[in-house]
């Protein structure tokens, strides 16, 4: 690097994301509330909080937004998104975890989620960002832990 060049950063957001399957072959998506994709069907999750891990931040925003309390050892790590354009807010990087909870945990809709519901693995909606993805990828850990359907 010359005297006259600078290095220019991105600011990258940093969050955590959910995916809740039970044994019945179901996962727990919610309705956003806000934009970006206002109205459509995502996992949960949400912002990473200073001092906190992205273990920590997914139970908590699986808590706020679909009433749904887990150990944070129950949560399986899935993977990193980290796709430029994955959101159209700006550069955001994602860990995704994976828990299963039984079919009958009672859900409740808070914070940023307009509603949360119970989907079947094999009639899902559209999801929002990359969410499929990140589901799919969920579904396949879940497999190799020995989950099945």
């Amino acid at each position: 690097m010359t005297e006259n060049e600078t290095e220019t950063f991105e600011t990258i957001r940093y969050t955590a994301d959910v995916v809740v399957l039970t044994l019945d072959g179901e996962v727990l998506l919610i309705e956003r509330g806000w934009p970006p994709h206002q109205g459509e069907w995502a996992l949960a999750g949400g912002h990473v909080d200073p001092q906190e891990t992205s273990r920590e931040a997914a139970v908590r925003e699986l808590a706020e937004e679909t009433g749904v309390h887990v150990a944070a050892e129950s949560l399986r790590q899935v993977g990193v998104w980290d796709e430029p354009g994955r959101d159209p807010r700006g550069r955001y990087v994602t860990v995704a975890y994976v828990t299963v909870v039984p079919a009958d945990a009672p859900i409740t809709a808070g914070d940023d989620a307009r509603t949360v519901r119970w989907f079947s693995l094999s009639d899902l909606p559209p999801l929002a960002f990359d969410h499929a993805d990140i589901l799919n990828e969920a579904v396949n850990v879940s497999i190799s832990m020995g989950v099945a359907w």
